[in-house]
């Protein structure tokens, strides 16, 4: 019985000391962006619509010096794009995404990427931390988009929106990786 109260006192304090603080900074922070870009300042001073088209909620992982495609990330397995939770986007409005409808709501987005390829799913179960939970039951969509090498290298992976004519792409930037996601609003 002592043995197995010691075992369970050591457990609990590795477990205590595994966990974050509430006051360290997050080596993956959370980051938003918008479509349209900016918008929490144009909503502020009277120049945007109610609501967005669209917003990405991900975490930031860093690249610090590791070779990150092929190599922490695998090809052809299944990513979070991003790091922590799992990362969501929310259309607020109907869309399309290559050539298929998507009913305005929030989505977890994951990526399979490959070498010259990824394949970007948009799934209904939102609220999850990595991958673990993933379910292909639920995906909505899946859309494979061209991956290009970039001549920069982008320290901290970054989603944003670009806006075309006909919509806006989803920017996705990392090492020196470059993915786009064309988007466009539904015709009623």
């Amino acid at each position: 019985m002592k043995y197995l109260l010691s075992l369970l006192i050591i457990v609990s304090a590795l477990t205590a000391q595994a966990q974050q603080k509430p006051t360290e900074l997050d080596k993956s922070p959370m980051d938003m962006s918008y479509w349209p870009n900016n918008y929490p300042l144009l909503k502020m001073n009277g120049k945007a619509a109610a609501l967005p088209v669209a917003r990405v909620i991900y975490g930031r992982p860093l690249k610090n010096g590791r070779a990150i495609f092929g190599a922490i990330l695998k090809y052809n397995e299944l990513w979070r794009l991003g790091a922590n939770e799992a990362t969501e986007i929310e259309f607020f409005a109907n869309v399309k995404i290559a050539g298929k409808a998507v009913a305005k709501g929030r989505y977890t987005l994951y990526c399979i990427p490959s070498e010259n390829k990824w394949t970007i799913i948009l799934n209904r179960e939102n609220y999850s931390w990595g991958a673990y939970t993933y379910d292909s039951k639920k995906d909505v969509l899946r859309a494979d988009i061209d991956v290009d090498k970039n001549n920069d290298s982008t320290e901290a992976f970054t989603l944003y929106f670009d806006e075309t004519k006909n919509g806006a792409n989803l920017i996705m930037l990392w090492d020196d990786l470059k993915a786009v996601l064309p988007i466009t609003l539904a015709v009623k």
